[in-house]
């Protein structure tokens, strides 16, 4: 994600129309995913790669490794599952509508209040005398209009929108990556292999032609240039598993996936998350953190990364399958609200974080309680914005 204060790419999605049958293991995922969005906002002030604060801990740069790495590609996959057969019950123009009211209006309100009201914490601590009206007046007039986590918001209307039009230009383009999802009943291992190989052809390339940095933008529209296709694809492969029947496919309840020991999934990645600390030692230490990174460094940085990216998918997506299919959560009060978690969050933990500046705690100290504050008072401020008449068609 991208931000002025926490400079890693990231957040937690409006997955699903709400029309659409539950399915309990994905919205417990997408519910986790919310509740990990919010630790890795309330932990990257104290990283090295993030350090904002006086106070850091190495525990921290293994965290936000790992979720930088992986969320937001899972997020697209997860939003994307459930399109097809949206597409299918609606007639032309009204899917268009439910997006642009479920995902284009929360943009651009959140864009508008929350992001200001977020990044005028960090303005304070160069000028603490500067108005909130000056500031925002500058910030959506001369910029720069940084969109923080709601990035995600405009690029998923976007994807939704293209799917739409696809869908009308062939409601069959999709059914070969069903197809595969149907081989990936009884051997998930051929299809998370294809997986890896596609969307690292797509983002090895886009890395080392814009490098790991650098974002696209206009105004608060913005999104990070090498991953922008990696999002893509992602999402447009959980539209072809959608596209089928759950039942047959690599997502389905008897599947060898949901059979499957999701610790064996997380062993096999803890190998290229170890290549990733790696090749980050040889940066650091090696190296000396140089301004332009060799060639194979990127290209190796960019492969471990896509390895790692679906893997920790496929096993979270093993682990709710498997030990979560049926009974009660301590995730399941936060499902309705986990949308509104992820368009407020922001602004909270910038201010706690802001408060907590000048105060000599530990770094696990202060990121604990940025953590319980942001996710207590972002979900009370989303229940009560729920409670607005008509809110609930758009939280």
């Amino acid at each position: 994600m991208k931000s002025i204060a926490h400079p890693a790419p990231e957040v937690a999605p409006e997955i699903a129309p709400r029309a659409h049958g539950r399915n309990l293991a994905l919205d417990r995922a997408r519910t986790f995913l919310t509740v990990v969005v919010v630790i890795h906002h309330a932990v990257i002030p104290y990283t090295y790669f993030g350090h904002t604060d006086p106070k850091s801990w190495i525990g921290f740069d293994a965290v936000v490794l790992a979720t930088d790495s992986f969320f937001m590609a899972m997020f697209f996959f997860l939003s994307g599952l459930f399109v097809w057969p949206s597409l299918a019950r609606r007639v032309p123009g009204v899917f268009a509508y439910d997006r642009l009211l479920r995902l284009g209006l929360p943009f651009v309100i959140a864009a508008l209040t929350v992001i200001p009201i977020a990044y005028y914490a960090l303005a304070l601590r160069e000028n603490p005398d500067l108005r909130f009206s000056a500031f925002w007046w500058n910030m959506v007039t001369d910029g720069p209009w940084p969109s923080g986590p709601v990035w995600f918001v405009w690029v998923l209307l976007l994807f939704d929108l293209a799917a739409g039009a696809l869908y009308r230009i062939s409601s069959n383009s999709l059914f070969w990556i069903n197809r595969l999802s149907v081989r990936g009943f009884a051997s998930p291992a051929t299809f998370f292999l294809v997986l890896v190989i596609v969307t690292g052809i797509a983002y090895v390339p886009m890395r080392l032609i814009f490098g790991p940095s650098y974002w696209f933008e206009f105004g608060p529209f913005s999104v990070q240039a090498s991953r922008v296709l990696l999002y893509a694809l992602y999402f447009f492969i959980g539209a072809g598993i959608g596209a089928g029947r759950f039942s047959e496919g690599v997502l389905a309840s008897e599947g060898k996936l949901a059979n499957s020991n999701w610790l064996n999934w997380a062993i096999v990645t803890l190998i290229p998350y170890a290549g990733l600390w790696g090749l980050i030692y040889i940066k650091r230490e090696i190296l000396d953190n140089p301004d332009t990174l060799p060639m194979w460094y990127e290209a190796s940085y960019s492969v471990l990364f896509v390895i790692f990216s679906a893997g920790m998918m496929f096993t979270i997506l093993s682990f709710f399958m498997r030990w979560k299919r049926s009974g009660w959560s301590i995730l399941d009060p936060m499902q309705n609200d986990a949308y509104g978690i992820f368009l407020v969050h922001y602004a909270f933990v910038l201010w706690i974080q802001y408060w907590m500046l000048d105060f000599d705690w530990p770094a696990i100290v202060k990121a604990l309680i940025a953590f319980v504050v942001t996710m207590a008072t972002s979900w009370i401020a989303t229940r009560l914005l729920r409670m607005i008449p008509g809110s609930q068609r758009v939280l």
